[in-house]
C-alpha cells in the first residue's frame, strides 16, 4: 500500500513537471504567447529546471532542447525514486524514462483536445480559449480535411482522441514487451 501511494505521488509530481516542460516546448514551437495564465503557470512549474539547463544544453534547430531534457530528467527522477523504493529494476530505467515521457506527452495532447472541445461549446472571451485553439489546431486540422462535418458537428476532436488512445494502448504494449 505504501509503495502504491508513493508511486502515485511520484507519478503526479513527475507528470506535472514533465508535462510543464513538454507544454512549454510545444508552446514555444507554436509561438504561443506566454503572457496568459497557462504560460505563467508553466514558468512556475518549469523555470527552476529549464533555465539552468539552457546554460548547459543549446537549442537545436529552433527547438528548446532544455525543455525536452528537463522533461526527461523529471521522468528519470520519478522512476529512479521508484527503483530505489523497490531496490531493483535499475536496468529498466532508460526504457521507463522514454515510455514515461511519451506517455505524458500523449496524455497532455488528450487533455488539450478535451479542453479545446469543451470550451468551443460555450462562448468565451478568455485568453485561454485562443491559446487552446492555437495549440489544438495542428492536431485537428488534418482530420477535419479528411472528415466532413456531420450536421454542423465537428467530430475531429473525437477522432483525434480515439487515435491518441490507440497510441497509449500501443505504447503500453510496447512498454510491456520491452520490459518483460
Amino acid at each position: 500500500m505504501l509503495y502504491e501511494i508513493a508511486s502515485f505521488l511520484l507519478d503526479v509530481a513527475g507528470g506535472l513537471i514533465t508535462g510543464a516542460c513538454l507544454l512549454r516546448l510545444y508552446m514555444q514551437r507554436r509561438r504561443a504567447p506566454f503572457g496568459n495564465p497557462v504560460g505563467q503557470m508553466l514558468f512556475v512549474f518549469s523555470d527552476w529546471l529549464v533555465l539552468p539547463l539552457r546554460k548547459l544544453v543549446p537549442a537545436i534547430g529552433g527547438w528548446d532542447t532544455a525543455c525536452l531534457v528537463g522533461a526527461v530528467l523529471a521522468q528519470l527522477a520519478q522512476y529512479l525514486a521508484l527503483m530505489l523504493l523497490l531496490g531493483s529494476g535499475f536496468a529498466l530505467l532508460p526504457w521507463l524514462v522514454v515510455f514515461g515521457t511519451v506517455r505524458v506527452a500523449v496524455w497532455g495532447l488528450m487533455l488539450l483536445i478535451i479542453l479545446h472541445a469543451v470550451l468551443s461549446w460555450v462562448p468565451s472571451r478568455s485568453p485561454i480559449t485562443g491559446l487552446l485553439a492555437l495549440l489544438a489546431e495542428p492536431l485537428l486540422a488534418p482530420v477535419r480535411r479528411l472528415l466532413p462535418t456531420m450536421g454542423g458537428v465537428d467530430l475531429s476532436p473525437l477522432i483525434v482522441l480515439v487515435l491518441l488512445q490507440v497510441c497509449l494502448i500501443v505504447l503500453g504494449n510496447l512498454q510491456r514487451g520491452a520490459l518483460f
